[in-house]
């Protein structure tokens, strides 16, 4: 191969690595999505640190598609942590894979 095969070669290689990042992250982001109290959430570091600051057993807050709900924090709490750090040791087990791919 000359330098311009190793070229064109590399920059597909980098494309297919960046292109699978891509739908590994929007795998996992929809994977984050979950059904509790009447509304749609997405467990996201922002969800857990609002749920985190309240104290109140019961909140009023917007779910993901704009909508107030009346939720038990503690319930949520607890369900968006354990689905975030689920989803999120699956996605990085599945990127060291695409990674060693390379």
């Amino acid at each position: 191969m000359n330098n311009t095969e190793n070229l064109i070669q590399t920059i597909k290689e980098r494309f297919d690595y960046e292109s699978a990042k891509q739908v590994l992250k929007e795998k996992y982001e929809a994977k984050m999505l979950f059904a509790l109290d009447g509304g749609m959430w997405c467990a996201n570091t922002e969800l857990i640190t609002i749920l985190s600051m309240f104290t109140d057993e019961t909140i009023v807050i917007v779910d993901t598609y704009g909508n107030p709900c009346r939720v038990n924090r503690e319930n949520l709490l607890h369900d968006a942590k354990e689905r975030f750090q689920e989803q999120m040791n699956a996605w990085l087990h599945e990127y060291n894979e695409v990674s060693r791919q390379r």
